[in-house]
């Protein structure tokens, strides 16, 4: 990741606590700088232990704004919406860290006009607090800043229990906080994706997005794992054919069908997998009822998802959460 997501943290630790984990204090203020996610993890985690601060996160988030992403700020900046802004950010991530993805979910409570802004990594490792609450909180802060103040936030969710007085998180967010969570993410009006961004200008946006696609290209991965990634993004809210994934990702539908092939695998399988996983995050690790969790995996009805449910876990829905709820969830 860009060593700049640390900016602004050697301010809040004494004098040479970077150097036990080889990272150079001149390197934050860099734009170029890299170091692996796995150190900067540490290094926050290690930090917030060490110096009794449970909300390291948090403080440093309150420091930093846009710029920390590096190219990236300027196309976020001068978007024409901040629903394009959520695109170009979904969109090239990477450039930042390959190991975290942002994008908008389905509100996880149900309520019409709110929509989730999910803070997430790129594998099924659950990001450590102390990143979640620097990710999450420099999102709602980039928002902020853009918006020129209040933008509307509803609650925010956070994958772990509270580190530190529940005050810190809410005066922090001016909002509820919810803890322990399927997914860290902020609960927003489902409206903000077409408010306009003040200020943009739109030869910047498309200088700095030329820029980003021409000098960075998304980091290798599988054909299987970036058809995972969009129908990630896209259960639940748009259609997950065949034809919609494969214009997501500039191939032709046979093209994608052959290259799945190649990789020992098919479009329905990656999307079994993907549907899975989800439902079992849903059903084990939330209390939606369940008509919500069959359209969250996109699937049209109840019946559906629990004839799935049974062929990849051998029980119901109802069985398989009260075997989470027993196993102390």
């Amino acid at each position: 990741m860009r060593a700049a997501g640390l900016r602004g943290l050697p301010a809040l630790l004494p004098g040479g606590f970077l150097d036990r984990f080889g990272v150079s204090a001149g390197d934050l203020n860099s734009d170029d700088a890299l170091i692996p996610a796995r150190t900067a993890a540490m290094v926050l985690e290690t930090a917030a232990a060490e110096q009794g601060c449970p909300d390291l996160g948090l403080r440093l988030a309150g420091t930093q704004n846009a710029s920390v992403l590096g190219p990236l700020a300027l196309a976020i900046e001068n978007a024409a919406t901040f629903g394009e802004a959520l695109e170009i950010s979904r969109r090239f991530l990477f450039v930042h860290s390959p190991a975290l993805t942002v994008g908008q979910v389905p509100d996880p409570a149900g309520h019409p006009g709110v929509a989730g802004l999910r803070y997430a990594g790129t594998d099924a490792v659950p990001l450590p607090p102390q990143v979640v609450d620097l990710g999450l909180g420099l999102l709602h802060r980039i928002i902020t800043l853009l918006h020129g103040g209040p933008y509307g936030l509803r609650s925010v969710h956070l994958t772990h229990d509270a580190l530190a007085p529940v005050v810190a998180y809410t005066g922090f967010f001016g909002c509820e906080v919810r803890f322990g969570r399927a997914d860290a993410l902020l609960r927003v009006p489902a409206g903000l994706g077409s408010m306009p961004v003040p200020g943009g200008s739109q030869v910047l946006r498309d200088l700095a997005v030329e820029y980003l696609a021409g000098h960075f290209p998304e980091p290798q991965r599988s054909v299987a794992d970036r058809v995972r990634v969009v129908l990630g993004q896209a259960l639940g809210t748009a259609p997950a054919d065949v034809a919609a994934v494969a214009r997501r990702l500039r191939l032709h539908p046979r093209t994608l069908q052959r290259r799945l092939a190649a990789e020992g695998t098919t479009f329905e399988a990656v999307l079994d997998g993907v549907r899975r996983a989800a439902a079992h995050r849903l059903v084990t690790a939330t209390d939606l009822p369940f008509s919500q969790v069959t359209a969250m995996v996109g699937l049209a009805e109840q019946s559906a998802l629990s004839r799935a449910v049974r062929r990849w876990f051998g029980v119901s829905p109802r069985e398989l959460r009260a075997r989470a709820g027993g196993l102390g969830r």
